[in-house]
C-alpha cells in the first residue's frame, strides 16, 4: 500500500511540474515577462562583439531630465550563454562545391547548441543586442535555424540587451562555466528552406512572392556586399527594408505591432497571405523578413533562402538593377 501511495505522489509530483513549466507567450517575449521567469528559461545572448559579454556597459546622463541613457551595450542577463554569430552558420559542400553562410547539418548545430549548456524540455529566449537592424537580425538567424530543427519553444527578447540596460534592469560581467546540454534537434523542417531553383521558378513566375530584405541602395543595384558578385536584385522580388522592421525607443529597438506590419508589406506591393520566399546578400537580413512574415505576421508559407544572392550569384544566375554610370 505505501509503495502505491509513494508512486502516486511521485506521478502526482511530476503532473504539477508539467503544469507549472512555462510557456512562452509568442516568438517574441518582453523584458518584463523574461525577468519575471528567468530561472524558467535558457537564455542565448547572440552576438558579434564578443568582448561586449564581459565589459561594463557605459551610461550617461540627460543634463536637461537627469536621466541615465545607455551609451555602450555591456555586460549580459545573469546565466546567459554567449553564442558567436559567426559560428551560427557554416561553409559546406554542395554538389563538390564549398558554400559559406549555410545552416549547419543537424549534428554540428546539436553540438553548437549543447556547447553553450543548452537542454532540450526547457524553453530557450534569445538575446540580441538591440539596437541595429543587423544585430536583431543575428538573433533571428539563429531563431529560424531552431525551427528548421524542430525547436518550437524559442522566442527573442524584444529590444535585446540594450533595451534590458535602458531600463536599468540587472546585468553581469561574471560568467559561470556550464555542463554541457543535451538539446537536440526534434525534426528537420524542409519547408523552411528555399531552394535556388524555387527562387529561379518564383522569379519567372510569380509565385511565391520574392521578399528582397536588403537596403534600398543595393535592391536597386547602386551598391553590393563583397560577397555578392553582381549588383541588383533578383527579378520580380519586392524590397522590404531592414529599417522599416523595429521602432527606436530609448536606445534599443523594438517591434511593431502586427498591423503595422500588415500595412508596410502593402505599402512594398507584397500580400500577407502568398507563400513568400525571403532572401538578402547571404541570408543573414533575409531572417528579419523571415520573421516578420512567418511568426509576427502569420504567413506560416514562407521560407528564407539560405545563401541568399552570395549562392545565386556563384551560380551565375542574373539580377537586375538600374542602371550604372
Amino acid at each position: 500500500m505505501k509503495k502505491i501511495q509513494w508512486a502516486l505522489a511521485l506521478v502526482f509530483t511530476a503532473m504539477v511540474g508539467l503544469v507549472q513549466a512555462v510557456t512562452l507567450p509568442g516568438p517574441v517575449v518582453n523584458a518584463d515577462w523574461l525577468a519575471a521567469n528567468l530561472n524558467e528559461v535558457q537564455v542565448i545572448e547572440v552576438r558579434t562583439d564578443l568582448a561586449s559579454y564581459l565589459r561594463n556597459p557605459e551610461f550617461d546622463t540627460d543634463k536637461k531630465t537627469g536621466k541615465k541613457f545607455l551609451v555602450e551595450v555591456g555586460g549580459h542577463i545573469s546565466n546567459s550563454s554567449l553564442l558567436d554569430f559567426k559560428k551560427v552558420r557554416v561553409e559546406r559542400l554542395v554538389d563538390g562545391k564549398k558554400i559559406k553562410f549555410l545552416i549547419p547539418e543537424k549534428a554540428d548545430f546539436e553540438k553548437l547548441v549543447q556547447n553553450l549548456g543548452i537542454n532540450s524540455g526547457k524553453p530557450i529566449v534569445l538575446v540580441p543586442i538591440g539596437q541595429d537592424m543587423s544585430d536583431i537580425d543575428e538573433a533571428l538567424r539563429t531563431y529560424w535555424q531552431f525551427k528548421v530543427y524542430g525547436e518550437d519553444q524559442v522566442a527573442v527578447l524584444d529590444g535585446g540587451i540594450a533595451g534590458w540596460l535602458g531600463e536599468g534592469r540587472e546585468f553581469t560581467t561574471t560568467t559561470t562555466p556550464k555542463a554541457t546540454g543535451n538539446w537536440t534537434a526534434k525534426a528537420f523542417r524542409q519547408e523552411l528552406i528555399a531552394s535556388s531553383d524555387e527562387v529561379a521558378a518564383a522569379s519567372k513566375g510569380g509565385k511565391p512572392q520574392l521578399l528582397d530584405a536588403r537596403q534600398p541602395a543595393q535592391y536597386l543595384g547602386l551598391a553590393k556586399r563583397p560577397d555578392v558578385l553582381t549588383f541588383g536584385h533578383i527579378a520580380g522580388s519586392k524590397e522590404l527594408a531592414p529599417e522599416l522592421l523595429a521602432k527606436p525607443t530609448n536606445g534599443a529597438l523594438y517591434f511593431w505591432q502586427k498591423n503595422t506590419y500588415d500595412a508596410l508589406m502593402s505599402a512594398n506591393g507584397l500580400s500577407t497571405k502568398a507563400p513568400t520566399i525571403s532572401y538578402c546578400n547571404t541570408g543573414h537580413l533575409a531572417a528579419g523578413g523571415w520573421f516578420v512574415m512567418s511568426e509576427l505576421v502569420g504567413n506560416k508559407s514562407t521560407k528564407l533562402y539560405d545563401g541568399s544572392l552570395y549562392l545565386w550569384t556563384l551560380e551565375g544566375r542574373p539580377l537586375i538593377g538600374v542602371p550604372l554610370n
